[in-house]
């Protein structure tokens, strides 16, 4: 590895190049700037990646002619890009984009990342972002690192030698952080909604934000529950402090939360940092659905944007605007159903802040499907859960309006009956 500037580091990278980005809060920004810098010397760089935090100046209109983004996530600094044909979409599950890289279907000319430190071994780590930046690390062409002793060292599938890595850029400055939720009401009640469906020994995956978080404040009376997740914050850290969350009961690495990056506060990041409790991996691991089968009583908790009457979930776009991303969805709701015990499950408010139901008789045109219908095994809203699995299609319609909001279930009552006919026999 050569120590340079930013600027150095970011010559190796030439027009018609396929560039990654590390992933979420690891984010190499001083890197990212001296390669915006580049722009003027520079034609038809393909950007790839999952999301990141921060702006994406690069997927602007004032760098069309430079840069084009093609993400399997969209954050919320790509929508607005996205929308207007400054950037692309591939939809694809998380599972699978490590692939994309290994097999060369993406090959990669350089991968900017982010790590910490060499230990005094030569080992940097990826700390916080795993995912699929470890694949982006091992086949890329050429690594730039962005080295900072603010990344923590994570134990796991993250560590890559100084000699695996062309140039190094030392910084010194903050990772990004997430700030806790503010829990509403409703968000309160869909959490104990949900913990209701969580058996002790449970293995528990779920995401970010203020259901998951929910979920989590509702469970400090379950006991001996593992984590097997794709990603998680700040309120894991409680249940492990409370020894509500142990992992006895897991098959695969009982003992361990298992996940593929971390996104969060300091407090986060100071828990997962050095902490052989931790294991961040590859994602085309954590999210493999014969992995996650085997572990028992996995409680996949996942959100979505629309549900339609038959379990159908959007939880990618609103019609044909693109919000996020396939993500790992529908690794975890398979792999849950599998699971010896397992539940996925579904869990969203019953309506829009503007009080638009979120529970539909149809999903709007453009939308689009991410996890099927015959997916589906429960669905949760603050008024309640809907037992899809093994149901028909009219007996869905009425279980999913008993979960509504109270000011659409007649309208929706209406439109199942002229769908279905005969709705209550």
């Amino acid at each position: 590895m050569r120590k340079v500037t930013a600027e150095e580091a970011v010559k190796v990278i030439k027009s018609g190049d396929r560039v990654f980005i590390h992933s979420i809060a690891a984010a190499p920004y001083l890197l990212i700037d001296s390669m915006i810098g580049r722009a003027p010397e520079l034609e038809e760089i393909e950007i790839v990646q999952i999301h990141t935090e921060g702006k994406a100046k690069y997927a602007t209109p004032e760098y069309a002619g430079t840069f084009r983004t093609h993400a399997m996530f969209v954050g919320s600094n790509l929508r607005k890009a996205v929308a207007e044909g400054y950037a692309d979409y591939i939809p694809v599950f998380l599972s699978e984009v490590p692939s994309l890289f290994r097999r060369r279907i993406l090959p990669l000319n350089v991968a900017m990342i982010q790590v910490s430190p060499p230990d005094k071994h030569g080992y940097c780590s990826l700390g916080i972002a795993v995912d699929v930046s470890v694949a982006a690390a091992q086949t890329a062409d050429f690594v730039i690192a962005q080295i900072n002793p603010n990344m923590p060292r994570t134990h796991g599938d993250g560590l890559i030698h100084i000699k695996d890595i062309d140039y190094g850029v030392d910084v010194d400055v903050p990772i990004p952080e997430l700030g806790g939720s503010v829990l509403s009401p409703i968000e309160i009640t869909i959490g104990k909604h949900c913990a209701e469906l969580i058996d002790d020994g449970a293995t528990l995956q779920m995401g970010i934000g203020a259901i998951p978080d929910a979920v989590l404040n509702a469970l400090t009376n379950h006991r001996n529950l593992g984590v097997h997740t794709e990603m998680f914050a700040d309120g894991l850290t409680d249940l492990v402090e409370k020894g509500v969350i142990n992992g006895i009961n897991k098959k695969v690495h009982p003992g361990k939360i298992v996940s593929s990056f971390v996104m969060g506060s300091k407090r986060v990041y100071q828990f997962v940092d050095d902490n052989p409790q931790v294991l961040l991996l590859d994602v085309a691991y954590v999210n493999d659905t014969a992995v996650i089968r085997r572990n028992p009583k996995v409680t996949a908790i996942n959100s979505a944007i629309e549900v339609d009457l038959t379990g159908q979930v959007c939880a990618d776009s609103i019609g044909p605007y693109q919000y996020s991303g396939v993500g790992g969805q529908m690794d975890f709701m398979r792999g849950a159903s599998l699971s010896e015990g397992g539940r996925p499950i579904i869990a969203l408010p019953s309506t829009t802040r503007k009080g638009i139901s979120r529970i539909s008789s149809f999903l709007k045109e453009g939308a689009g499907v991410v996890t099927t219908r015959a997916h589906v095994h429960f669905i949760v809203t603050e008024y309640g859960i809907a037992r899809l699995y093994g149901k028909s299609l009219r007996q869905r319609a009425k279980a999913m309006i008993n979960i509504a909001h109270p000011n659409h279930r007649e309208q929706l009552e209406r439109e199942a009956h002229e769908r279905f006919k005969k709705l209550y026999r």
